[in-house]
C-alpha cells in the first residue's frame, strides 16, 4: 500500500500539505554548479520538490521551466558577471508573462556587492546571499529564510478560467494535482477533456534507475522535432518523492536539450506517494493534456526497480528502457516490462556484455509471449547508446516507434513515418579506449609500486655491496678493484685467505645484483656532483650549449648554489636518491625537468582578461614592460568560453567583455596580440579555453600566420600593393580597426591584415612557406581539457565525443605541420580544485585524464614521441601540505609511466609543471589577506620547481583584477624570485624529511585513486557513472563544512574578524566591469564580420559540416572556416553535425 506524501513524516514542524515547488540552475554560460548543488540538496532536505537545471542556464531556460513546472521560486548561482543584467532581465521576463508570483533567490559568493544586492533587490529580486550571510546565518538558516520567504509569498492554487497560455495549463496541472476539484467537477472536466481529445497518441517510457530514460527521452524528442515540424508534443516525466523528507528531486529536464522547443511542454510530477513510479492524479494529467491540442503525449515513470508495470493501464504504447546490467539471465524472468512492453531499449549498448544481454532479452522475449518462430529482427528489442549523437540505433528505434504506434493507434501512417536515415541500424560503439587497455590506470600504478620496491631491494644490495667494499679496503686486499667494478674471475676462487675469498664472492654476488642501470647511476654520480659544484655549469638543449654560474653570492657574501648537491656516503642512500629523486634534469624528474631554471627569464606569467581586445592588449603592455620575455596569460569572458558571440539579448549583454576578453572573430584576435611577434622566441601565450578551444586555436594560429605575411610583405616591398587588394574588398565596406590608440611598445604589428587573410595578399606559395615557418615557431599553450570539463568546470559544449574527436585531430594536425613548440593541451588540476577537490584528488584525476589522452591518441595510431612532448599541465596551489609536493608526484609518476610503460623518449618523459594560485582561496572577506595566501601558494610552486606561474590578484574574489591588483600579484612572484634568498638555490626542498615522506604519502594516494577509477572502467567509466563529479562535490562540502563549523581556520573569514562595523570596508574597491560603449563595440564588430564574409562564411560552414560528417581532421578546415565565420556561427554549425554537451546531474 503506498504512503501519501501528505502523511510522511517532516524533519522539522508542519508545513503546507502541498510542497513548495522550485527551480535551481546556475547562471548562462557559468559553469561554477558546485554551490547551487549543494543548496538544491539542502533546499529539497525542507521538502520541497526541485526541478534542478544545471549550470550555464539562460534565462529563458529558468523562466520557461518555472513556468511550465508552475514553481513558486527560483534560486541560481551567479559567479561569472553579468547578474545586474542576469537578474533583471528574469524579474522582466517573469513580469512579462503573468509569473511575478514566482520569488527570485540569489548568490555569486563576493561578486555580487552588497549596493548591487540591494538595487537588485529593490528591482524585484526577492533575496540575494552574500558570504556575509552564510557566515551569519549558516547554510541552514540561509535555506529556511528562502523557504519561509517563498511560502510567505506563495499564492493559492486555483482552476484557471482557461487554457490559452502556457501559465494556465501549468495552474490546471496543479490544480488537478493537488486534488482541488471535488468527484462530480472531476467527472464533467474527464468529459470534456474526452470530448476534445481527438486521436492522441500516449506513449509511456520506464525502465530502471540510471537506464538513460530521460536520454532516450530526449533523443527521441529531438528526432520527432526534426521529423515533424508541425506538430506539438507534452512531455510528462515523473520522479519519487522521498518519504523522509516529502521533498523530491525532479532531475529529468536537466538531460534534455531538446526543451528549447516552443513545441514542446514538459511538466515534471512527483509521485507524491511511496514505492510505485506514477503519481496518483496522473491519468487526469494525461487526459488534460491530450485535450490541449498536443499530437503527442509522452509520459517518462520514475525509475525505481523492476516491476514498474503500471504504467502500461495509463497509455497506448509503452517502451521500457533497461540495460545489460540486470543480473544473471535468470532475473529476466522476473521483469514485468518484457511481458507488457510493446518496445524494449537496450541502452547504453557500448558497455561490456552488452551483447550478450541483447541475444538474452530477445530470448526471453520470445519465452513471455510464446513466440519461438519470430525472427531476431522482428522482435521488438532494439539496442541504442542515447548518450552518443545522432546514434544509428536510436534513430531505428525511433522509426520503428513511430511506426508501430501509427499502427496501435490506427493513425495515418504516412502521417507518422519519418524521413530519416536507418540504413544503419546498430548502434557503432566509438570506443576511445580500445577494451584491451581499460586497465591502463591500475597498470601503472602496479608498475609505479613494483618501481619503488625494485629500488628499495636495489639499495639495500648497493649498501651491502659497499659495507663488504669497505671491509675488503680495511683489510688491504691486494686485489681490490676499483668501486662498483667487478673482481677478475681468477681472484674468485683458490688463495690461502678463505675469509677473504668469501667477502670477494659476497661483493661479487651483490654488484651482480645490481642492474646495469643501478650501477651505471653510481658511476656517474661524482661527475654529475661534481658539474654542479664547478663555479659554472654547461649543458645542450638541442644541440644549442647553455652554460651559467653555479653559485650566486650573497650580501653576506657567502656562495649560495644554485643545485644543492646531496653528500651521501652510503651507495644504498645516494641510489634510493638518485631513482627516486635525482637532481633537477635527471629522471624521474622528481626535482625538475630541466637541470636548471631557464636564463633571463622567470616563471612569471603576465595575466589579462577584461572587455574588448584593445583593452586587454593595452593590460598585456602594460605588464609586459621591461621584461625580458612576454608571456602571456590570457583570461576568456564567459560568452566566449561557451562559444556564443556577443548580442543584445540582456542574459548575454551583461557578460561580455566581464571577467575575461570579448572575442567572437580572428580580427579580435588579431587586435588582441597586436604588437607581440608571436613568433619570437621571447613570446609565449596561453589561452584558457576548453569547449570551443579548437575554434579559438584556430583563431589564434591565423593570426600568427598572418603577422608574420604582413611583416614578409614591409621586408620585401610589397607592402603597398598589399594595401591596394585590401582596400579593394572593402570598397563600401566598413573596415576593421583597432578601437583607441595604441599602447606604448605596441608596433602595430598584426594589425595591417584586419577584416582579410594573409592568403588574400600574397601568393599561394609563398603563403603556404611563411604557414609552415610560423606553425613550426609559434609558442604557447591551449588548455582544451574537455576531461576535467565534465568532471568539474562544466564549460563543455559539444558532446563528449565529439569534443574528444577534436582535440585528437589538433594534436594530429600539429604532427603533420611540424608544431613543436605549442602545446596541444594544457591538461588542468585547477578546475578541479576550484570545484572542491582537495589536492590528492586534483592530483589523481589530472594525472589519470593525461594517460586517458596519451591512450586515446594511441589508439588514434599516434607516434608516442610525436605527440606527448605537446602535453603540459596546470596545477592549482593552495595551502594543504600536500600542495608541497604535487609537482614532485607528478613529474615522478609521469616520466615512469612514459618511460616503462609507453617506450617514450626523455623529451616525452618529461612533465611540464605550470601553477596558477588558489582561486578558491581568495575570499571577499577581509580581502586584502588574500595577498599573504597568494603568497605561501607562490611559495610552494617557485620552490617544486614549476616551469611557470600565475599569481591571482587579491580582488579577484569580487572583481575582474585592476592594474594595480595585478602589478601586486606579479610583484609577488619576482619578489620571491630576485629577493628571497633561499629561492637562489632552484632545488630547495631536495632533502627534507618531511618533503621526501609527503612525497611518498601522496604518490600512494594517488596509485590508490588510479585502481578506484580503473575498477570503473577508467576515466572515461567513471564519468559515466560521475564518479569524479561526485568526489570533488563531496569533498567540496566537506570543506564548507569546516570552514562554516571553524574547525578550519580561516583568518579574516571565520576567525580574527574585524571589529564591527568595519566588515565592509573591503569592498571600497574599483570594481572593473566592462563599459555599455565596450560591449556594444563587441557585438557591431562581430556583425560587421559576419556582413563582410557573409558568403564566403556560408560556404565555409558547409565545408566544414561535411568534414565533420565524414569523420575527417575537423581542426584543419576549422584553419580556412575561422577566416570567414564567428565563434557562434561556427559553434552552432558543428552542434549539427558533432551534437550539443548533455548536462548531468
Amino acid at each position: 500500500m503506498s504512503t501519501a506524501a501528505t502523511d510522511l513524516p517532516r524533519t522539522s514542524g508542519e508545513r503546507d500539505s502541498t510542497p513548495l515547488r522550485f527551480v535551481t540552475a546556475a547562471s548562462l554560460f557559468d559553469g561554477h554548479d558546485a554551490a547551487i548543488n549543494i543548496m538544491r540538496r539542502l533546499i529539497q532536505a525542507q521538502g520541497v520538490e526541485v526541478v534542478h537545471l544545471g549550470h550555464n542556464r539562460s534565462v529563458e531556460d529558468i523562466v520557461q521551466a518555472a513556468i511550465q513546472e508552475d514553481a513558486d521560486g527560483i534560486a541560481v548561482s551567479s559567479y561569472q558577471g553579468g547578474h545586474n543584467e542576469y537578474f533583471r532581465y528574469m524579474v522582466d521576463r517573469l513580469r512579462e508573462l503573468g509569473a511575478e508570483h514566482v520569488r527570485v533567490f540569489g548568490g555569486g559568493g563576493g561578486t555580487i556587492t552588497p549596493e548591487e544586492i540591494r538595487a537588485l533587490m529593490d528591482y524585484g529580486v526577492e533575496r540575494i546571499y552574500h558570504p556575509h550571510d552564510g557566515m551569519e546565518l549558516g547554510l541552514q538558516a540561509m535555506i529556511e529564510d528562502l523557504v519561509a520567504r517563498t511560502l510567505a509569498a506563495r499564492r493559492e492554487t486555483v482552476a484557471p478560467a482557461a487554457s490559452e497560455t502556457t501559465v494556465e495549463i501549468a495552474a490546471m496541472i496543479s490544480a488537478i494535482e493537488e486534488g482541488i476539484f471535488d468527484a462530480s467537477e472531476l467527472a464533467a472536466l474527464r468529459k470534456e477533456w474526452q470530448i476534445k481529445a481527438g486521436q492522441v497518441p500516449v506513449i509511456g517510457i520506464t525502465g530502471t534507475g540510471g537506464a538513460g530514460k530521460s536520454s532516450v527521452t530526449d533523443e527521441i524528442l529531438n528526432r520527432f522535432l526534426a521529423s515533424f515540424p508541425d506538430k506539438r508534443i507534452a512531455v510528462l516525466a515523473v520522479d519519487p518523492t522521498r518519504r523522509r523528507t516529502g521533498g523530491a528531486l525532479l532531475g529529468d529536464r536537466i538531460r534534455m536539450n531538446s526543451l528549447r522547443s516552443d513545441r514542446i511542454y514538459m511538466r515534471s510530477i512527483a509521485t507524491r506517494r511511496q514505492h510505485l513510479a506514477t503519481s496518483e492524479m496522473l491519468g487526469d494529467h494525461i487526459a488534460y493534456l491530450k485535450s490541449q491540442g498536443f499530437d503527442l503525449v509522452i509520459v517518462e515513470t520514475a525509475g525505481i526497480g523492476q516491476s514498474d508495470s503500471e504504467i502500461v493501464d495509463m497509455v497506448d504504447y509503452s517502451v521500457y528502457v533497461m540495460t545489460s546490467e540486470y543480473g544473471a539471465a535468470s532475473q529476466l524472468e522476473k521483469i514485468d516490462m518484457l511481458d507488457f512492453a510493446d518496445l524494449i531499449v537496450l541502452n547504453k549498448y557500448d558497455k561490456r556484455g552488452a551483447e550478450d544481454a541483447l541475444r538474452d532479452i530477445r530470448k526471453q522475449w520470445k519465452r513471455n509471449h510464446v513466440a519461438f518462430q519470430t525472427d531476431d529482427k522482428d522482435v521488438p528489442v532494439y539496442p541504442t547508446i542515447a548518450s552518443q549523437f545522432n546514434d544509428p540505433g536510436v534513430s531505428w528505434m525511433f522509426a520503428e516507434l513511430c511506426r508501430r504506434v501509427a499502427e496501435k493507434a490506427g493513425l495515418d501512417l504516412d502521417k507518422w513515418t519519418p524521413e530519416i536515415d536507418t540504413s544503419i541500424r546498430e548502434p557503432r560503439s566509438t570506443a576511445m579506449i580500445p577494451g584491451s587497455r581499460i586497465r591502463y590506470l591500475a597498470e601503472i600504478s602496479e608498475q609505479g609500486r613494483a618501481i619503488n620496491n625494485r629500488i628499495d631491494t636495489q639499495a639495500e644490495l648497493a649498501s651491502r655491496a659497499q659495507h663488504i667494499y669497505e671491509s675488503l679496503k680495511l683489510l688491504e686486499d691486494p686485489e681490490l678493484p676499483a668501486e662498483l667494478e667487478a673482481y677478475k674471475t681468477e681472484s674468485l676462487s683458490g688463495g690461502d685467505d678463505r675469509s677473504l675469498l668469501v667477502l670477494r664472492q659476497r661483493y661479487q654476488e651483490a654488484l651482480n645484483d645490481l642492474t646495469p642501470s643501478s650501477i651505471a647511476a653510481l658511476r656517474e654520480w661524482p661527475a654529475r656532483r661534481d658539474g654542479v659544484r664547478s663555479e659554472q655549469f654547461s649543458y645542450t638543449v638541442r644541440g644549442r650549449e647553455i652554460t651559467g654560474d653555479n653559485y650566486r653570492e650573497s650580501l653576506s657574501h657567502q656562495r649560495i648554489p644554485k643545485i644543492a648537491a646531496p653528500d651521501f656516503t652510503d651507495w644504498g642512500e645516494l641510489l634510493t636518491f638518485l631513482k627516486k629523486e635525482n637532481l633537477p634534469g635527471g629522471y624521474p624528474y622528481t626535482g625538475g625537468v630541466y637541470p636548471y631554471r631557464r636564463l633571463g627569464e622567470d616563471p612569471t606569467r603576465m595575466f589579462a582578461g577584461e572587455g574588448t581586445p584593445e583593452r586587454t592588449n593595452r593590460r598585456f603592455h602594460y605588464l609586459s614592460q621591461g621584461q625580458p620575455a612576454a608571456r602571456l596569460s590570457t583570461a576568456f569572458e564567459s560568452v566566449t568560453m561557451y562559444g556564443e558571440d556577443p548580442h543584445e539579448r540582456p542574459d548575454i549583454y551583461g557578460k561580455v567583455g566581464n571577467s575575461g576578453v570579448s572575442i567572437a572573430t580572428v580580427d579580435d584576435m588579431k587586435k588582441l596580440y597586436s604588437g607581440f611577434d608571436l613568433c619570437a622566441p621571447s613570446t609565449s601565450v596561453s589561452m584558457t579555453i576548453n569547449g570551443p578551444a579548437p575554434i579559438i586555436l584556430a583563431f589564434f594560429m591565423n593570426t600568427a600566420i598572418d603577422q608574420q605575411v604582413e611583416k614578409h610583405l614591409r621586408a620585401t616591398g610589397g607592402w603597398e600593393d598589399a594595401l591596394k587588394k585590401v582596400d579593394a574588398y572593402f570598397e563600401g565596406k566598413s573596415r576593421p580597426a583597432y578601437e583607441g590608440g595604441l599602447p606604448e611598445g605596441n608596433d602595430g604589428l598584426g594589425l595591417g591584415l584586419l577584416g582579410v587573410s594573409g592568403d588574400m595578399v600574397v601568393d599561394e606559395e609563398t603563403y603556404a612557406r611563411i604557414r609552415e615557418e610560423t606553425l613550426s615557431m609559434v609558442r604557447g599553450t591551449v588548455q582544451a581539457d574537455i576531461l576535467k570539463e565534465d568532471q568539474a568546470q562544466n564549460t563543455c559544449i559539444f558532446s563528449t565525443e565529439f569534443a574528444m574527436k577534436m582535440m585528437g585531430d589538433v594534436q594530429q594536425f600539429f604532427i603533420e605541420n611540424n608544431v613543436r613548440n605549442y602545446y596541444s593541451i594544457s591538461i588542468s588540476g585547477y578546475h578541479i580544485a576550484e570545484a572542491g577537490a582537495n589536492p590528492i584528488s586534483q592530483l589523481a584525476f589530472t594525472l589519470s585524464n593525461g594517460f586517458t589522452i596519451v591512450e586515446y591518441y594511441l589508439a588514434r595510431g599516434m607516434d608516442i614521441d610525436a605527440f606527448a612532448p605537446n602535453l603540459s599541465f596546470f596545477f592549482s596551489n593552495g595551502m594543504d601540505p600536500e600542495y608541497s609536493v604535487i609537482g614532485r608526484v607528478a613529474r615522478r609518476i609521469w616520466a615512469r609511466a612514459m618511460k616503462e610503460r609507453y617506450g617514450a623518449s626523455a623529451r616525452s618523459q618529461m612533465l611540464k609543471y605550470h601553477v596558477q594560485t588558489s582561486g578558491r582561496s581568495l575570499h571577499a572577506q577581509e580581502i586584502s589577506f588574500n595577498d599573504i595566501r597568494t603568497t605561501l601558494q607562490a611559495l610552494y610552486a617557485l620552490f617544486d620547481n614549476c616551469n611557470s606561474l600565475h599569481t591571482n590578484a587579491f580582488d579577484e574574489a569580487i572583481t575582474t583584477p585592476t592594474e594595480q591588483s595585478v602589478r601586486r600579484a606579479v610583484a609577488i612572484q619576482l619578489i620571491i624570485s630576485r629577493e628571497l634568498g633561499l629561492n637562489f638555490c632552484e632545488n630547495p626542498w631536495q632533502g627534507s624529511f618531511v618533503i621526501n615522506e609527503l612525497t611518498d604519502l601522496v604518490e600512494e594516494a594517488v596509485y590508490q585513486e588510479f585502481e578506484r577509477i580503473s575498477e570503473r572502467g577508467g576515466v572515461l567509466g567513471a564519468m559515466d557513472t560521475m564518479y569524479q563529479r561526485g568526489k570533488i562535490q563531496e569533498e567540496s562540502l566537506y570543506y564548507e563544512h569546516k570552514k562554516h563549523d571553524g574547525s578550519l581556520p580561516l583568518i579574516g573569514v571565520n576567525t580574527f574578524l574585524p571589529e564591527e562595523g568595519q566588515e565592509d570596508e573591503v569592498h571600497e574597491l574599483e570594481l572593473i566591469r566592462s563599459t555599455d560603449a565596450e560591449k556594444k563595440d563587441q557585438i557591431r564588430h562581430v556583425r560587421a564580420f559576419q556582413a563582410t564574409h557573409a558568403n564566403a562564411g556560408e560556404e565555409a560552414l558547409v565545408r566544414l559540416q561535411a568534414v565533420a560528417r565524414e569523420r575527417g581532421n575537423v581542426f584543419a578546415e576549422l584553419m580556412e572556416t575561422v577566416k570567414s565565420s564567428s565563434l557562434g556561427q561556427i559553434s552552432g554549425a558543428l552542434y549539427d553535425v558533432g551534437g550539443e554537451y548533455r548536462r548531468n546531474m
